[in-house]
Parts: structure tokens; C-alpha cells; sequence
């Protein structure tokens, strides 16, 4: 673990190094980069394997001011001239793909292909935003309980050696520091129609239980992408597909990277 001094936050980082093609990895919510421990591995050393704490998250040490994934996407890119990448393919989990998607909208001479794992371009209904925002509220104020951590990781993770891994994370963070990265998430805006300036080569994986993005809004996103094949079903997997099923995702995520052009 390293870390590099990017747009005024610290942000740490894992380089699996190497003179592979660069692949950056960005995590869900709640989440960090050792939830691409299993696509690490498949990929090095074929791969230069880049993944990194968003802010809020992990290990970065972040400012705490508000922010938007147009900053996070910022980050990434900064990440790359950090590292001196001057391409590198860029992807993530929900919202590393959010924040992906904006990356290549910003720097598309940057972003070589991307991998979109369990994501979206559009925005929750407010129904559902309001349930999140409970249980970001209760989450804040009396922290991860062990029902509300469970509840939590059932719908992000529903996995029973991997939630209380997860949980036992939750627990032991700072729970009033979740505020800030919950706003940008539900203040996050719809890029829908803005899909079709993305020319660059896309990966589209889901899993087939995913509650919190449903599997018909990938599939409206692929549609939306001008270079994206078949969205790619992980049949059984919840939110976290690349976390709980790897074998598949990594066997997705290797064709689709062996396809790419020079």
C-alpha cells in the first residue's frame, strides 16, 4: 500500500506493478480496495492492477469537505499521473463505476476501455432514496449496529463468509464520517444522456440478485454506450458480483481485456 498526494487529499493506493497494460479498479460504497483482491490476482502479472480508497473510505485520508464523483473521477485521473499512466483502462463496482463513467467522459484521451461492474448512469426514485437516506441517518447517529451492518451487507454483499468480514470493518470505523460520501452518492445526477459521448470500449457485468441497482438499468446503460457488447449476467450474485463470485467475473473481465486493441 502507497499513497499519493492527489487534488489535495492522500490517497492510498495498491500497484501490482509491472509492464502490463494498466487496469484501475475503483470500490462500491462502503467498500475499499481489497474488494478487488480476487481480480488482483487473476490479472497480475498480464496486468498492472491499480486500486485505490475513494474518498471517505479506506485508508485515504481525506479532507472531509463535500465532494461529487466528478472530483473522485478527478482523482482517478490524477491517480494516473501520479503513477505516470498515460492510459490505463478504468472501472469499478457501483459507485467506482460512477465515477468511472465520469472519468471518460472528462479525459476520454485517457481512459483506454472501461469496466463497469454492478453500476449505473441514472439516479434511485425517491422512495428508494429515502429508505438509503434512513438508513445512512441511523448508520450516522447510533453507527453500524450489528442488525443494521447486517442489513447492510445483505444487500450489498449477501455472503455468509464475507459479511462479517465487512461488518466487522462497518463496526470499527467512524461512523459520523459516512455524511459527507452519502451526499455525494444521493446527490449523484443522471448521465444517461449523456452515455453516447463514451466511444470507448465497455464491459457491462451484473449480477442477477442485485437489489440495489437492478439488473434492467445496466442493461439500459450497455444500450446507452456505443461500444459495449452483452451485458454479462453473474447468475446468483448480489451487488458485490466481483466480491462473491469472482470466477466469472474475472473470466469476463480477462476476455474482455485480452479483445482490447493496442
Amino acid at each position: 500500500m502507497a499513497f499519493a498526494e492527489v487534488n489535495g487529499q492522500r490517497i492510498a493506493y495498491h500497484d501490482s506493478g509491472g509492464d502490463g497494460p494498466a487496469v484501475v479498479l475503483a470500490h462500491g460504497f462502503l467498500m475499499d480496495r481489497t474488494m478487488f483482491l480476487h481480480q488482483v490476482e487473476a490479472l497480475t502479472p498480464q496486468y498492472r492492477v491499480i486500486t485505490w480508497d475513494e474518498r471517505g473510505f479506506g485508508e485515504t485520508e481525506w479532507d472531509g469537505r463535500p465532494f461529487t464523483y466528478w472530483d473522485s473521477a478527478a482523482d482517478c485521473i490524477g491517480l494516473l499521473d501520479h503513477l505516470g499512466i498515460e492510459r490505463a483502462v478504468v472501472g469499478g463496482m457501483s459507485q467506482g463505476g460512477f465515477l468511472s463513467l465520469r472519468a471518460a467522459l472528462t479525459n476520454p484521451d485517457r481512459v483506454r476501455a472501461l469496466i463497469l461492474l454492478d453500476t449505473g448512469a441514472g439516479i434511485d426514485d425517491e422512495a428508494t432514496l429515502a429508505g438509503y437516506r434512513a438508513l445512512v441517518d441511523a448508520w450516522t447517529t447510533t453507527g453500524p449496529t450489528d442488525e443494521l451492518a447486517g442489513t447492510v451487507a445483505t444487500i450489498i454483499i449477501n455472503d455468509t463468509e464475507e459479511n462479517p468480514r465487512w461488518i466487522a470493518k462497518w463496526q470499527a470505523s467512524r461512523h459520523e464520517l459516512l455524511a459527507e460520501p452519502a451526499e455525494c452518492l444521493f446527490g449523484r445526477e443522471d448521465i444517461t444522456h449523456r452515455l453516447g459521448e463514451i466511444t470507448c470500449p465497455a464491459l457491462v457485468v451484473h449480477g442477477s440478485a442485485d437489489t440495489a441497482i437492478a439488473p434492467d438499468r445496466a442493461g439500459e446503460m450497455a444500450a446507452g454506450l456505443p461500444a459495449a457488447g452483452d451485458i454479462v449476467i453473474v447468475d446468483g450474485a448480489a451487488h458485490a458480483a466481483n466480491l462473491t463470485h469472482p470466477e466469472p467475473v474475472n473470466e469476463a473481465i480477462l476476455a474482455f481485456l485480452d479483445s482490447l486493441p493496442d
